[in-house]
């Protein structure tokens, strides 16, 4: 018989990254970076776009589209492509990944401290978490995106900006929050902003996951959020169980 390796970890809040952790999104966003990168002429090869999405995966888009296709911060040509790009993105079908929604509705009905902290605009947020999450209420301190004037995020993920104003919309002490994610980047923001950090290995292989985790950029690990439930503990806290088997 297989032996379960179950992780607990006791938080005060949930922080869930959402692309790739909650959505999975790669269909269309695969189709729009082969769009772009064709128009803007920056693939070195038939193929390179999907290198171009891997290294972006977790990063803001606005900081991806300077980066990779040149053009100007804070423009308003920056701001009409990140939509462009967000509608195709939408238009590819995303879908809700295993386990999303029966974690989040857990939470909601213990009345549990979480939010979505998201590297999209929040456009993009606010058209596609009703579409694919049409009876799950968001969360009542709103979520973090890439451009909500309300948090001061001055720098995306690997920077712990994004998750240090999640932790302040719910009144969280960051050492004291759970992020869930899929991405490096994602990690490295969790780490840097203090926080217990689960991976989810939905956009990375269970083995690159596990690498990370020897490296102790990650607390636990799995492989989709039907191994993970939440509880109120006694004290009002957040007991996480998360199976890490394979």
């Amino acid at each position: 018989m297989a032996v379960v390796e179950h992780t607990i970890l006791d938080v005060d809040a949930i922080l869930f990254d959402m692309d790739g952790t909650l959505i999975d999104s790669t269909p269309g966003v695969l189709v729009a970076w082969d769009k772009f990168t064709a128009e803007y002429g920056v693939a070195k090869g038939p193929d390179d776009y999907l290198r171009i999405a891997h290294e972006a995966h977790g990063r803001r888009l606005v900081d991806s589209l300077v980066d990779v296709c040149g053009l100007v911060p804070g423009s308003d040509k920056l701001k009409d492509e990140v939509q462009r790009f967000e509608e195709e993105v939408i238009k590819g079908g995303p879908t809700v990944l295993p386990g999303a929604n029966d974690l989040l509705t857990s939470l909601v009905e213990q009345k549990a401290k979480w939010t979505i902290v998201t590297s999209a605009s929040t456009w993009y947020a606010t058209n596609v978490l009703p579409m694919l999450f049409p009876s799950l209420p968001l969360p009542q301190c709103g979520i973090v995106t890439a451009d909500n004037s309300l948090d001061v995020v001055k720098a995306g993920k690997p920077a712990p900006d994004p998750y240090l104003a999640g932790a302040h919309r719910l009144g969280t002490d960051p050492t004291r929050c759970l992020v869930i994610e899929d991405a490096m980047s994602g990690f490295r923001a969790g780490k840097a902003a203090g926080a217990k950090v689960l991976a989810v290995a939905t956009s990375s292989s269970r083995e690159i996951v596990e690498k990370v985790k020897v490296e102790k950029e990650v607390d636990a690990i799995a492989t989709k959020l039907t191994k993970v439930s939440a509880r109120i503990s006694n004290v009002g806290g957040i007991s996480v169980v998360i199976d890490e088997s394979p």
